[in-house]
């Protein structure tokens, strides 16, 4: 008789103060007891550590024993700042690198040693994710991209080398062009997956749960320390 592994208990996220030449980033920390590895979160323009959408995915992914980091890409005066200007939400290069920054960071922090470390990106964070991936040094796994714009990556798609999943609403059309056309730039392993009648910020029905099974099912694919599990087949419908 097979027995059944306990339930994971809720996590706890604690806030996390990530420091960077010029200032200090704000984030939430999140390691569920059995973690297989760090999800990291790169939200998109406009947006911050706070974004219901991200917090669902990420409450989702810590269910599923994945730790997550949700952290703000600028600091609070830059923030006030570019509310006004707009001037570094835009910055793709800027972006990657305070996610390599705080890639390094919490890859030294306590319960997060050793563990493989896949990035979750959403809009233009997505670019910046790609980006990031390509930088020397970098211990990124895997990427999904939500939403994501992967034409923002510019030349830097072609050099990416880490298995990335670009998850785009069926519904948003401008948007699923976009990551049509960087699938053939990308020289790693890569699926398009099309959520139907979703839009670009996924706020229809089910529309969120199924991002986060998609993007559940391919970091623990590629984050697994276990080899044997990690080459375990999971389905996925490649959208040309």
């Amino acid at each position: 008789m097979r027995t059944q592994s306990p339930p994971l208990r809720p996590t706890t996220e604690t806030e996390v103060h990530i420091p960077i030449e010029g200032g200090t980033l704000e984030g939430l920390l999140a390691i569920p007891d059995r973690s297989d590895g760090l999800v990291i979160f790169v939200h998109g323009s406009g947006s911050s550590r706070n974004s219901p959408r991200n917090r669902f995915v990420a409450h989702q992914l810590q269910a599923a024993g994945l730790g997550t980091l949700l952290f703000d890409l600028l600091t609070p005066p830059e923030e006030a700042e570019d509310w006004v200007t707009l001037n570094r939400r835009f910055n793709i290069p800027l972006l990657a690198d305070r996610l390599v920054e705080a890639t390094h960071w919490a890859a030294d922090q306590a319960g997060v040693e050793g563990r493989r470390i896949g990035f979750f990106g959403a809009s233009t964070g997505a670019a910046a994710a790609l980006v990031a991936s390509t930088q020397p040094g970098g211990p990124v796994e895997a990427i999904v991209s939500r939403g994501g714009r992967p034409d923002l990556a510019g030349t830097a798609l072609r050099k990416v080398t880490v298995p990335t999943l670009l998850i785009v609403g069926g519904d948003d059309w401008d948007v699923l062009q976009l990551n049509r056309n960087a699938m053939p730039n990308l020289r790693c392993k890569a699926d398009l997956q099309l959520i139907p009648g979703a839009t670009h910020l996924f706020e229809e029905p089910g529309a969120l749960d199924q991002v986060s099974r998609l993007a559940g099912a391919w970091f623990r694919r590629h984050l697994l320390l276990d080899s044997t599990t990690r080459k375990t087949h999971v389905p996925f419908l490649t959208i040309p």
